[in-house]
């Protein structure tokens, strides 16, 4: 049995491999995601959806507007404690925060957030002496962070509301909250496999090893992605319509399942994906209203940031690439046009004959 295990895997390592089937599982969730999408904006009326627009409370507005800039915030920290995991202290917050906002923010709207955040973080990172190695270190400690907040918050969610999944995956509430007590015991267990010794922590061969976060620090790490996830999804609460109710878990945990829907795509800005997830999730909603909804929070989390993002690289590669230099080789210019009033006298003086100097030997002679 287990050298048939070890030759199919060998055999579909050779032939598919993991890129491939991500591919196509990519490939699988956008069509799907698009199919459901057209069926379910067939009729929508785009003039009761405008007014859905004006019916959301403008302080609602704000409110989103402030939880958005509370999940960024909580974002920059994903980069600066990966930092700090692989021993590079040197980086100061700010520069782990450039990084973290500009990857993030122009990576998912791209997509393939993995190579496009990569890219960011590499150019932004070099600077202070990081290697593609560090780069990739601090992309796979960033994206634990990521799916330990997800499991975490999607764990408790589906066990306290099973009922919000089922909506979305289609299974009994029971099959749901197995699942996450299943995702919670994971967690757990992940907890116990860190304090077994910190050899235990070092993943990797190669050249290319990380030691993972102890569990203190590993809690740390959930609290992050906790507070991420929390702001994001009370910022999509606050913009739902007020009727019919529904409750703040529930809808974090249809929130959270779109969101790793969209993430999974790899399409860019989770367009589409995580739109049909949340139009089918939630058949309750009118769909003009929540199309209202979706329209707002994509405005506040995903473009808004998306064209701070592009400003702030952009500026910063022009500072970098043209002001910079330009201001260096005035500097070095100014310096030697200074410098040679300077030398003139002294050259003057080294050449210049003495005047009193043949009087003397004259008088001596006489």
């Amino acid at each position: 049995m287990y050298r048939l295990l070890t030759t199919l895997g060998r055999g579909f390592k050779e032939r598919i491999g993991w890129k491939r089937l991500g591919i196509a599982a990519s490939l699988v969730i956008i069509a799907f995601a698009i199919t459901t999408l057209v069926r379910t904006l067939k009729g929508v009326d785009t003039g009761v959806m405008l007014v859905a627009l004006t019916e959301i409370p403008a302080h609602h507005i704000a409110l989103a507007a402030l939880c958005v800039i509370g999940a960024f915030c909580t974002l920059t920290f994903y980069d600066f404690f990966a930092l700090r995991t692989i021993g590079k202290k040197h980086v100061p917050y700010r520069i782990a925060a450039l990084s973290s906002f500009t990857s993030y923010s122009i990576g998912h709207n791209i997509g393939a957030t993995v190579f496009t955040g990569g890219a960011i973080r590499f150019r932004i990172y070099s600077d202070y002496g990081l290697s593609a190695v560090d780069v990739a270190k601090i992309c796979f400690l960033s994206g634990l962070t990521f799916w330990l907040g997800n499991a975490f918050v999607l764990g408790i969610g589906m066990a306290w509301h099973p009922w919000a999944a089922s909506a979305m995956d289609q299974l009994p509430p029971a099959i749901n909250r197995l699942i996450a007590l299943g995702v919670i015991s994971a967690i757990v267990a992940y907890f116990v496999w860190l304090t077994l010794g910190e050899e235990r922590r070092e993943l990797g061969q190669n050249g290319w090893k990380v030691r993972l976060p102890s569990a203190p620090l590993t809690l740390v790490q959930i609290l992050i992605g906790v507070l991420d996830l929390g702001f994001c999804a009370m910022a999509m609460y606050l913009l739902m319509p007020a009727q019919p109710d529904i409750d703040f878990i529930s809808l974090a945990v249809v929130f959270i399942l779109a969101t790793l829907l969209g993430f999974a795509s790899h399409a860019p800005g989770s367009i589409g994906v995580f739109d049909a997830a949340m139009l089918v999730a939630l058949p309750e909603f009118g769909r003009e209203q929540l199309l209202a909804t979706l329209v707002v929070f994509r405005i506040l989390y995903f473009m808004i940031p998306f064209g701070i993002a592009v400003s702030i690289m952009g500026t910063r590669e022009l500072w970098l690439s043209v002001v910079l230099p330009w201001q260096r080789r005035r500097r070095l210019s100014e310096a030697c046009q200074a410098a040679i009033p300077d030398e003139a006298p002294e050259a003057a003086k080294a050449k210049a004959p003495l005047p009193f100097a043949p009087r003397s030997r004259v008088r001596s002679r006489q």
